[in-house]
């Protein structure tokens, strides 16, 4: 049997192994919190807080106009992804084109698959865009191309525009992901949600004491349990129609089992393991459009491999098995059923 390396070093240096792990440990601890200072944004209790986005303008429809307006995305960001299922949904794919980007490992920042306006990076775009930015070059942006400026770069936001802004150039115009009489309850989900569960799985993944990560955790699975358990009742989080409230929860559902449960420790259960959540995913990722905005590779490479503090040898994953996002919902009769009490 070959000797081990480490028992050959340890023997070499006359250091006992005990050394060599307390040394190693404290060494890989200290560089981890301050790659994770840099990488997350925290309090003082060691819970990662989201800093704000900064652009917040927002269009007017008379302003829409096709490929004046463009949208600058990751594929495999869930923020992101909220534009281009919106985009999809009401069928403005030809009215707003896209510009990708993909995380830099080495760089940590986003670049530019393409260049755009001889920008290589997303924070070289952001400094042109507005001389003297400091803060962070995230996506999606909504760019205005013809004033050469960004119009918003907060996923609520773009989505909300998306959806009213541009019914002129819509294949969809009357669907109406955020209706008036519905909008009260549709925040009073976004804003649940997106603390516990859009921002919580992070909250999970980039915390920094145990105390932190075990209050987010308790959270997020509060809220699946909450949300599964109205889901039993009607189709969506809002009644029988798709809205806004539950655009923003696919797209961490979706990226859940396949990185989350893992790569965040979000680990008591799958989507797939709840018996309305993961029926309810399989509908919207079924609906017409949608499955093509899903990405599946670009979000294990992004998470696995792009995320160092968090996987050092950058292995990426080769599962989970996604077929079961293809079987069928069985939510008809939940639509049903609704139609019938309506």
């Amino acid at each position: 049997m070959p000797a081990n390396p480490l028992t050959k070093l340890t023997q070499r240096a006359s250091l006992p192994p005990g050394l060599i792990v307390r040394t190693g440990k404290f060494v890989w601890s200290t560089m981890w919190h301050l790659m994770m200072s840099q990488l997350a944004p925290r309090q003082k209790s060691g819970a990662y807080v989201r800093p704000e986005s900064q652009f917040r303008d927002r269009v007017s429809p008379d302003a829409a106009q096709p490929g004046r307006y463009r949208l600058i995305v990751g594929m495999g960001c869930p923020w992101a992804h909220r534009t281009l299922i919106t985009r999809a949904l009401k069928g403005l794919e030809a009215a707003i084109p896209i510009t990708t980007v993909s995380p830099s490992g080495e760089q940590g920042i986003w670049v530019f698959d393409q260049p755009l306006l001889n920008c290589q990076t997303l924070p070289e775009f952001y400094a042109r865009m507005q001389s003297g930015y400091a803060g962070r070059a995230t996506v999606p942006v909504l760019w205005d191309a013809e004033a050469e400026t960004i119009v918003n770069n907060e996923s609520a936001e773009i989505i909300e525009i998306l959806n009213a802004a541009f019914n002129s150039l819509a294949n969809n115009p009357d669907l109406d992901l955020y209706p008036a009489a519905q909008q009260a309850e549709i925040d009073a989900w976004n804003d649940k949600i997106y603390r516990t569960v859009n921002n919580g799985v992070y909250r999970c993944g980039f915390a920094q004491t145990q105390a932190a990560y075990q209050d987010a955790f308790t959270e997020l699975f509060s809220t699946l349990d909450e949300v599964d358990q109205a889901l039993a009742s009607h189709r969506y989080l809002c009644g029988e129609a798709l809205t806004l409230a539950d655009v923003r929860l696919f797209t961490t559902l979706i990226r859940f089992d396949v990185a989350y449960y893992g790569l965040f420790k979000c680990n008591r259960r799958r989507i797939q393991d709840y018996p309305q959540l993961s029926g309810y995913l399989r509908d919207i990722y079924q609906q017409p459009g949608i499955a093509e905005t899903c990405d599946v590779e670009a979000v294990k490479r992004d998470y696995y491999g792009n995320l160092f503090p968090l996987n050092p040898g950058g292995l990426i994953p080769l599962g989970p098995e996604l077929e079961d996002w293809n079987q069928p919902p069985g939510r008809e009769a939940l639509a049903a059923a609704g139609q019938h009490h309506g």
